[in-house]
């Protein structure tokens, strides 16, 4: 029985490199949502690995497709045998303003649309994967913060989490959307800050890593969420590159996230 009211799905006649896209009528959000999905192709068991990937501000669910090409890249590096068969799972925030942190609101929680909603269309719409499928997270920008903050929340469900040129506080967020920022802020403070979060949540972090480009303006906040993270001796891997808060950098090092995901699949 469905945990929707409605559902909608592509039909695969019309449907091009493997990428799917889905509308589900969200309690969580109070109205619709949309999700793309790679679903990568001769594949017929029930327990892939899943992956959502989470968008940063002004985007939505097809971003990371027709910005970085990723359905083609897995496709790609699957057949080369370079990563193990997985889904791809990119919804949108809930397109509130130009950015919903993935954050609970008082009219729509935007952070159970991600944890429930779309982990429920995934399994009930999806059938190469299951309740056994490992499940990853990351994100770039706003939706670092996102997959950061909610990887480690809830730490259960996630075998691997990853944040790409992540905003670290939700403070950065000025610099990028038009609204009033204390609309996003709520009474906890594990919901403003990924270091806060962590530290909470700090007996159930599943692996980790985060990385920023050596001119992204968001570099010095990246920088700070290492020190802290090495003062208190809680495993990460941070990362470095050349680039900016740009897609050409998300582009080229999503890869380094999805090899990282690999390594922690579990072999059957």
């Amino acid at each position: 029985m469905s945990k929707f009211k409605t559902v909608e799905i592509s039909d695969p006649r019309f449907e091009a490199n493997n990428l799917r896209h889905i509308t589900v009528k969200s309690k969580n959000l109070s109205h619709r949502g949309d999700i793309s999905v790679f679903v990568p192709p001769g594949v017929d068991h029930k327990d892939l690995p899943i992956t959502i990937l989470l968008h940063g501000v002004y985007g939505s669910h097809w971003i990371w497709s027709q910005k970085t090409g990723i359905h083609l890249k897995m496709n790609s590096w699957i057949e080369q045998n370079i990563l193990s068969p997985m889904v791809v799972i990119m919804p949108s925030d809930g397109l509130w303003g130009d950015g919903s942190g993935y954050l609970p609101h008082q009219e729509s929680n935007f952070e159970k649309w991600i944890i429930e909603d779309v982990f429920n269309a995934t399994l009930e719409l999806i059938p190469q994967t299951s309740k056994q499928s490992q499940l990853f997270i990351a994100g770039l920008s706003m939706g670092g913060f996102g997959a950061l903050r909610l990887g480690i929340k809830y730490g259960s469900m996630f075998s691997g989490v990853s944040g790409l040129s992540s905003i670290t506080q939700l403070e950065e967020m000025k610099s990028f959307i038009e609204e009033d920022l204390t609309l996003l802020k709520q009474d906890q403070t594990e919901n403003e800050s990924v270091f806060d979060t962590i530290v909470k949540y700090k007996n159930q972090i599943p692996k980790f890593r985060f990385d920023c480009g050596l001119s992204d303006p968001l570099l010095a906040g990246n920088r700070k969420l290492h020190t802290q993270l090495n003062e208190l001796a809680i495993p990460h891997i941070y990362e470095e590159y050349p680039g900016g808060h740009e897609w050409e950098y998300w582009e080229k090092h999503i890869k380094d996230t999805m090899l990282f995901f690999n390594q922690l699949i579990l072999k059957k």
